[in-house]
Formats: C-alpha cells, structure tokens, sequence
C-alpha cells in the first residue's frame, strides 16, 4: 500500500461526507463499513489530489477509481460500476489513513435523512414561509461571508463572533458529533482564501469554537467545577480534541509574518484563559495551550522575551482569577517557560511541587523528554531523566516502559550516562521494580538482577523458565543460593505441596551442579539433606519419585 501523501483539509473532509450522504445508501455504506472492517482493501493510492486508486477484495478483485470531486462520476470494475460498497471501503480506508473520525462517514446518508424528515414533516412551515426562510438564511450567509472577507484584520474575538453567527440556524441542537459537524461545515462556508499561516489559523479557531459549545460550563456550574458531560459530547470533544491535534502536527507553512504575530498572540492569550478556568476533571484547553506552543511558538520566536511576558502573563492570573485559577496547568505552564529558557532547577522545582499537591499528567511530564530527544540534548536529557523519573515512579498510572525508552536512546547516543540510569531507577524503587529487573536482564547484569531477587524473597519457582535460562547459561552459580534458600523455606512449611516444590528446585540444583562439573559437591549436598530431614516421610517420598534418591 503506498502511503497517503496528499492530505485532506478540514473543508475537503466535510464536503466528502455531505458527498456520501448524498450519493451512497445506507445499506450500501454499511456494506462497505463491513468490507473495510474485515481488511478488504489493497494497493490504495493517490495518483493526484482529488482521486483515489485501490483493489477491493469481492467475489474477486475489482479495480476502484475515485473522483473526490465527482463521485457520482467514479467507478469500479464490479458490477454495480458505480455508487456500490466497494467504493466505500476505499473511501473509508482512505478517511482513515487520513486520521479522520470514520464514524462520521458510516452515518453520512442516515443523518442527511433524518434532517430532511424533519424538515419535510407535518409540521413544517408551509412552501412559502420556507421560501422566505431560505432567502433570509441565503441573505444573512452573504453579509457573513462579506465580513469573512476582512478576517485578516480582524481581531480573534471578531473571528468567535462571525463563527457564532454561522451557527445559529442549528438552533439548539443535541451537542453531539452530528451537531459539531453541521457546526464546522456552517463555519467553513464563510471562509475566504487566505495565506496558509492564517488559514492554519482560522482551522485552529474554528475548533476551538465548537470545542468550547461543547466543554465550557455553564454560568450555572461555577468556575473550576468538575463538568459532567455525557457520552455523546465527550465523544464529540475528543473528536475535536483529535482534529486540533492534527492542526497542530503540521508546522506553518510560511514564517509567521509580523502583521500576523498579532493574531497569535490573540490566540495565545484565548488559550491561557480557557486553559486557567478550565474544569479540574478536563485537560481540552490545557493540551492545545502546550501544543500550540510546541508546535507553532517556539519554533518560530521572535525572541526569548515572549517566554518571560508569557510569566509575567501567568502570575498577574493568580490575583486576577483567585479561587477560579485552575493551579495544576498554571504550574505546568509556568514549569514550560523556564524549560524554553533553559532555566531547569526553576522547572523543576515547580513540577516537584506541583506532584505533592495534584496528580501531575504523565504525558506532560514525558513530553520534556521528548523534545530534548529530539534536539538531541542529551547532557540536558540526562538531568531531566533523573529529575523526572521520581515524579512518574510515584504515578500508578504513568506507563514507564516509555520513560524507560529515552533512557536507552539516551545511553546509546551518550553512554557516559549509563550509571546515572542505574541510580535513577534504584531510586525510583518499588515503581520502578520490574522495568528495573528488565533492564538488568537486558543489559546482562545477572549478580545484580539476583542480588535483587534475593532481597524482595521472590521465589525462584514465580519465574517462568526462559526468564532464568540466560542466567543459568552465563553464571549458573548466582542461582545457588537463590535455589537453596527457597528449598529451605519450602521445607519449613511441612506439608505436600511445599516438599513437592522443594524437590523441583532441588532437580534444577542437580543440573546446575552438574553443568558446573560439581557433581561431587551435589551428592555431598543432597547426602547431608536426606539425612538432616530423614524424619519427614512425606518429603522422602517426593525425593524418590524425584528420584534424587533411591
């Protein structure tokens, strides 16, 4: 399969769905939902922009053209020829390498039917005030794509306004994906050419805007409260929330201009506001805050003095927002700027404090990481892998298989830090506990791994045998006392289950003893055993059955 490389903006992705719904069934949709499901589509590729290519597996291979542009004028080689199930899996398949919401196509034709039920029930307004709706609706559409056209001089709360505008003939509508869809569709119809850096822009706010319909709570609920939302909105949100990531992950096709700076800067001030009040139990605004700096700040600064107003930004908040100051993405955000000053100790003394307060977010606290990694920073990397690691340790929920990652880049491009990582996760202990005995595994430090084992009185037999293998082969003389000391607590415990056990440990005694070519050493052992426990007759039973003894 050749790699998508023509992506799809968000404009293009809303007509492709208004296309489908109008010419697609649903039972034909669901029919090609099935066939992407089960794997059916290969070799998809786009010779151009507007035209997909793709072999769908049917009752045999059918040959798939698509036209983005016309696809009532698209064909394929079953024998439907057009507007069938095969189309749709391509069309899917290629929705998803686009990292687009699937869903929203499957529903395309069922949703387009509703609404025009809806419109064309009994009680619908007659022909004429319909006429007359239309009009207004194709009137108040032209005053708003007028204003679109000065966008670019526009403040960003002139931007909300408009966008507000577009959307009040949804009325109010069941905040779902449906609606966040009609919503972003209403937007973009207003949208004027623009230069990429600003289209970029008007792409972000546009979300935004009907990410905050969604997110933002009522005046009724309080600033900082815990929002409840339903399934259906958090769906729609997280959507969103995916669809601005995307945004983000392209970087601005031209240097911001100066002209332009100013709209980020709008921008920047809309984000920290909605990320400081944001509701405890939600992170929409903090995550666009951080990606919006990541992506599209810091790589293109004017100059160091934006992080330092940016401080200044965010300690004038805790007097002006007092109790409403959402203080966990307050500190996060304060512990960013000093990190893009390179001012580390003050970075990390608020993320230590910020850990002893809240629950820091292990995704934020491994993003550090991850761009001092790719910067290639690796002096720097090595500090912030010491100083974050505790944070994460005490996270039961912080995956540390992928702080564990930058430890073994960071080791291979800067093996002077190896000793460091050691410290690292001895410190981290107990949390720690099995990406550190994977490491000593892995790095063949077996004295170490067994010194571990004997100090938390793990038992030999909890190890699956291919863990123990490479032990055994490289310095099968660490397992002795690991064996022996099981045997005897196995012993103590006096009952059959326990002797059995013992005799199984006591049969990989006898291997070790003999791959060590120390069979005389065994035969004094299990000698001296037999006879210190000659009266567990229990024990002497399994010994023969083991036959370790006749």
């Amino acid at each position: 399969m050749m790699k998508i490389t023509q992506p799809m903006d968000d404009m293009q992705w809303h007509t492709l769905i208004h296309n489908v719904a109008q010419y697609y069934n649903d039972l034909t949709i669901k029919r090609g939902f099935q066939y992407f499901k089960q794997g059916r589509v290969h070799q998809l590729m786009m010779p151009d922009a507007t035209r997909i290519e793709a072999v769908v597996e049917g009752t045999e291979n059918y040959q798939v053209d698509i036209l983005l542009d016309s696809l009532s004028a698209s064909q394929c080689t079953c024998p439907v020829h057009t507007n069938c199930k095969h189309m749709i899996a391509a069309l899917l398949k290629y929705a998803n390498l686009q990292e687009r919401a699937l869903h929203a196509l499957i529903n395309a034709h069922s949703t387009a039917t509703f609404k025009q039920t809806v419109k064309d029930s009994p009680f619908a307004a007659s022909n004429q005030t319909a006429i007359q709706r239309a009009d207004k609706k194709s009137e108040a559409l032209a005053q708003l794509k007028e204003q679109a056209q000065l966008i670019s001089t526009l403040p960003i709360p002139e931007w909300h306004n408009l966008f507000e505008q577009c959307i009040l003939p949804l009325g109010v509508n069941s905040q779902n994906t449906h609606y966040t869809r009609d919503a972003l569709a209403s937007i973009y119809t207003i949208k004027p050419p623009l230069l990429p850096a600003l289209e970029q822009l008007f792409n972000l706010h546009a979300h935004l805007f009907v990410l905050g319909k969604l997110v933002t709570p009522s005046k009724y609920q309080g600033h900082n409260s815990n929002l409840y939302m339903g399934y259906h909105i958090q769906v729609a949100a997280d959507d969103i929330q995916e669809e601005i990531q995307q945004i983000f992950a392209h970087e601005l096709t031209d240097p911001v201009e100066p002209e332009l700076w100013a709209r980020f800067m709008e921008t920047l001030a809309y984000l920290r506001s909605h990320m400081l009040t944001e509701s405890q139990n939600l992170q929409y605004y903090t995550d666009s805050y951080f990606q919006f700096w990541y992506h599209w700040i810091h790589p293109n600064p004017l100059d160091t003095d934006i992080y330092l107003e940016e401080l200044q930004h965010l300690d004038s908040a805790k007097d002006e927002l007092g109790t409403a100051l959402s203080r966990l993405p307050w500190m996060l955000a304060q512990s960013w700027m000093h990190f893009y000053l390179l001012q580390d100790h003050q970075a990390w003394t608020i993320l230590q404090t910020a850990n002893k307060a809240f629950t820091l977010p292990p995704d934020h606290v491994l993003h550090f990481l991850t761009i001092l990694y790719k910067a290639e920073e690796w002096p720097r990397m090595t500090d912030w892998l010491m100083e974050t690691g505790p944070l994460l340790g005490s996270h039961r929920k912080a995956n540390l298989s992928h702080y564990l990652v930058y430890w073994e880049a960071l080791v291979q491009h800067h093996p002077e830090a190896e000793p460091h990582m050691w410290d690292t996760l001895i410190q981290m202990l107990p949390y720690s506990s099995v990406i550190y005995q994977d490491k000593l595994l892995t790095h063949h430090k077996w004295r170490q791994w067994m010194d571990y084992q004997l100090s938390i009185g793990v038992e030999p037999l909890d190890f699956r045998v291919p863990v123990l293998q490479p032990i055994e082969k490289n310095a099968p003389e660490l397992l002795l006392p690991f064996y022996h000391q099981a045997v005897e607590r196995y012993i103590l415990h006096k009952n059959r289950d326990s002797y059995k056990a013992a005799v199984k440990l006591l049969k990989r005694l006898s291997k070790l003893y003999k791959k060590m070519k120390q069979e005389a050493r065994w035969e004094e052992f299990i000698t001296a055993f037999t006879r210190r426990h000659s009266r567990l007759r229990a024990l002497q039973e399994e010994l023969r059955k083991g036959k370790l003894i006749s």
